[in-house]
């Protein structure tokens, strides 16, 4: 159902080594890059990250309420993602561990404040 999901960036630099060092950590590769984006994916006709400075020329800014969760293979996973985030500066919202029964995740902001959960 998902084509792409779309977050924004002041930094476009820092941002896209934030990102390839997460993603790379589950086989997501950069698919398409120009002057203002670049995405992440699995191959083609596969749901993708698009990163962005805003087509408007407007500072970018994260919206509250929004999250992107990716689901990842392994509670090991959800860990080293988690601590590679932080890692690269991104801020804790949620350190790693069940929630339910059977909801592994973990929760962060990005170094834009993109909310973003690693989860099996």
């Amino acid at each position: 159902m998902i084509g792409y999901v779309t977050l924004g960036t002041n930094d476009l630099t820092r941002a896209c080594a934030f990102y390839d060092a997460i993603l790379e950590k589950i086989g997501a590769k950069r698919l398409y890059e120009n002057d203002k984006l670049f995405a992440w994916g699995f191959g083609k006709d596969k749901p993708l990250i698009v990163l962005n400075t805003p087509f408007d020329g407007h500072d970018a800014s994260f919206g509250n309420g929004s999250m992107v969760a990716l689901r990842v293979p392994d509670k090991e996973t959800v860990d080293e993602m988690h601590a590679i985030a932080l890692g690269l500066g991104a801020d804790d919202e949620g350190a790693p561990g069940l929630r339910g029964e059977s909801f592994y995740g973990a929760y962060c902001r990005d170094p834009d404040g993109n909310k973003l959960n690693f989860h099996c």
